[in-house]
């Protein structure tokens, strides 16, 4: 058996040929379409030079484009290098350049930018994906050239071990680098996923919001679902509107997000009069729930929201909290089957359970990554002892339910005492006026650092900082509350929806 990742959209392609496999709007292919197109990807790489092991940029949007070239890239041997569509020049030259990638991918509206970066480069085509009847800028090829070959193509063997996915991280420090998942760590995500964790049918319509080219949506979303021979339904930008309307023409079962996206529908003033009684489990991760955004959206929408947690270093899924009855509020859940989850000191020593042994999430199991692509010493450094060293800050209860408490680096030390940037931003969001927050940490001349939030308020509502500091300050310790509030009228995101802390950070500066 080749241990490909393509062989799973084989064998629903085999298993229901017919079937609905991905839907955009009026748009529709099956799984022998689906399968056919993407054996012609792989054999226009293949007559294009790609050789197994080659790198290919891919950065597309949420169209039926991803899948067919993504699955056309891994049947051809070859490794997917998925970029963000807004990437610009300089980051596209970067991600290419460092992946050795051969060849990029793009979609038209990103084509100019794909260009500029490549042009940097020596020589790499350029293919560009787009509506129909559109045209490649020049100097590019269309997309529908590796659609020519034949749609009986045979994918190349791979191994268990062969990197199928490089996926670059944020880069919390630093540049990204290139986590080199492999066929069988993607493969296992799914395996757990659908038959362990969510129990995904043949019938189930998923809802692919959260874009392909992270690994949230790639993995649990996009993989997961034909793994289990379902219906991708995809929304290539995130509107509140746009997800609800979609949920009620398409009949969705099954809604991905992270807390953001989940706090917009909850508050769309529209919301009532969509029927969404098709969901039947709605799923969280990317960034902690906020315990109030989630108990609101469960009772108005009459869903379970389960949390789980991971990180593209993981494939991604580590963690999850597996039905109502199981789950605990504000926990991430139990470690997936296979994968073990410790607590660490600085020594690397396991901490014993209860909140107040805070120490680093330590991993290890089938999700893990190989390593950081072509960088030895930073794999070493966060795979000490044997176990992936995540960064985040958390503790385990006495039943095995882990929490998060916050990025190592983004841990306050405030006059020698610790403050956990989550904590203080859980309180803060059950004030009926707050609609987002971030708690960082500013330099102090007495203290070191000392506690700042930054609040974007609802729409209509009002508070002053005064306020919100009283709230903070009835509710958690005197070393903890933020001392200063600043009002914004948004916070950066990035694709998943997850505040970045270091572009807020950069954005305060530069006001002052």
């Amino acid at each position: 058996m080749s241990w490909n990742l393509a062989v799973m959209l084989r064998e629903s392609a085999r298993a229901n040929p017919d079937k609905t496999a991905v839907i955009l709007d009026e748009m529709r292919f099956t799984y022998a379409q689906l399968e056919a197109a993407s054996n012609q990807v792989a054999q226009g790489l293949v007559a294009a030079g790609i050789n197994p092991g080659d790198r290919v940029g891919l950065m597309l949007p949420n169209v039926p484009q991803f899948p067919i070239a993504y699955f056309g890239i891994l049947k051809a041997g070859a490794v997917v290098v998925p970029m963000n569509v807004l990437l610009k020049a300089g980051e596209i030259a970067y991600f290419m350049d460092d992946s050795g990638a051969k060849a990029l991918i793009a979609w038209e509206d990103f084509a100019a930018e794909a260009q500029k970066g490549l042009a940097t480069l020596d020589g790499r085509p350029l293919y560009v994906a787009g509506r129909p009847g559109s045209s490649p800028p020049e100097g590019a090829r269309p997309f529908a050239e590796l659609l020519q070959g034949s749609p009986r193509f045979d994918m190349v063997e791979t191994s268990s071990d062969d990197t199928a996915v490089i996926l670059y991280t944020s880069g919390t420090t630093g540049r990204p680098k290139g986590a080199e998942l492999t066929h069988f760590n993607l493969f296992m995500c799914c395996e757990v996923g659908a038959t362990r964790l969510t129990e995904l049918r043949d019938d189930d319509v998923t809802l692919a919001v959260l874009p392909l080219f992270h690994s949230f949506g790639q993995s649990n979303v996009m993989n997961t679902t034909f793994y289990a021979g379902g219906t991708l339904t995809l929304v290539p930008r995130f509107e509140a509107g746009k997800v609800l309307e979609v949920i009620q023409r398409d009949r969705v079962t099954i809604l991905l997000g992270v807390p953001t996206m989940y706090f917009a529908l909850l508050n769309h003033p529209d919301a009532g009069r969509f029927d969404t009684s098709s969901l039947r489990l709605c799923i969280s991760g990317g960034a902690s729930m906020p315990g109030e955004v989630l108990k609101a959206f469960e009772q108005r929408f009459g869903v379970t929201i389960l949390e789980g947690y991971g990180l593209s270093e993981t494939s991604p899924t580590a963690s999850f909290n597996r039905s109502q009855e199981e789950r605990r509020i504000l926990s991430v859940g139990k470690p997936v089957w296979g994968v073990e989850m410790r607590i660490f000191d600085d020594e690397d020593h396991e901490l014993p359970p209860g909140r107040d042994n805070i120490g680093e999430i330590v991993i290890r199991g089938h999700n893990v990554m190989k390593g950081y692509f072509r960088r030895p010493e930073e794999t070493a450094e966060v795979m000490r002892s044997g176990w992936f060293h995540t960064g985040d800050m958390g503790y385990r209860d006495e039943e095995g339910y882990f929490f998060i408490v916050d990025r190592k680096k983004e841990l306050i030390i405030r006059g020698g005492f610790n403050v956990y940037p989550r904590e203080v931003e859980e309180v803060l969001y059950a004030h009926p006026a707050v609609a987002q927050v971030a708690v960082i940490g500013v330099p102090d001349q007495r203290l070191g650092e000392e506690v700042k939030a930054v609040v974007q308020l609802k729409p209509g509502h009002r508070a002053t900082a005064e306020e919100l500091i009283d709230y903070a300050k009835e509710r958690i310790a005197a070393y903890k509350y933020p001392r200063t509030v600043e009002f914004v009228d948004s916070l950066p995101l990035g694709p998943t929806g997850k505040v970045l802390k270091r572009e807020l950070k950069a954005q305060l500066q530069a006001r002052t």
